[in-house]
């Protein structure tokens, strides 16, 4: 049975959350921790973007509904990708709430809301290939593989992904 969850938009209180998130094993497939500067500017990049002030997109923690707690982030935000601008998603749970469906739940909502925007047709994520948990979570959201692509994360870290694709219904 998936645990219920639901998405809050990305606050100044956060910052513990997104400390938490930067954990080794949360990080192996994204180039490994960030440090504490890198931290704070990712930390003020979500908040602008909840807060709507540095363009389309929302960051969220992730939170169940069972106990109140933030368990996770997730967000979409505008890429251009091959000269054409889409939303990206991007999330992560922290390793002792894994394997519960977490993920998905909230890949459901943040799916929900993208496509009540209506702004563009196809989310993408793409996750590493190696970063098996990830892609399931794609799959089992609806999401079509577009096959592998290289992909740079963080910037001047070429990584190897695969490219899922799911059109948000209008």
């Amino acid at each position: 049975m998936r645990d219920e969850v639901r998405i809050e938009p990305w606050s100044e209180g956060d910052l513990t959350l997104l400390r938490l998130m930067n954990a080794p094993e949360l990080m192996d497939h994204l180039g490994g921790p960030e440090t504490e500067d890198q931290l704070l500017v990712r930390h003020e990049q979500y908040v602008g973007m909840s807060a709507g002030t540095s363009g389309a997109g929302t960051m969220f923690r992730v939170v169940t509904t069972a106990t109140g707690q933030a368990v996770g982030t997730i967000g979409y935000w505008e890429r251009t990708r091959q000269g054409e601008v889409i939303y990206e998603s991007g999330w992560g749970v922290l390793t002792e709430h894994q394997g519960r469906g977490l993920a998905g739940a909230a890949l459901e909502a943040v799916l929900e809301r993208a496509a009540l925007e209506r702004r563009h047709r196809f989310l993408h994520a793409f996750p590493s290939v190696g970063n098996g948990p990830s892609n399931a979570v794609c799959r089992k959201a609806g999401f079509s593989l577009l096959g592998e692509c290289d992909f740079e994360y963080p910037p001047g870290r070429p990584m190897r992904c695969n490219d899922w694709r799911v059109e948000l219904t209008f």
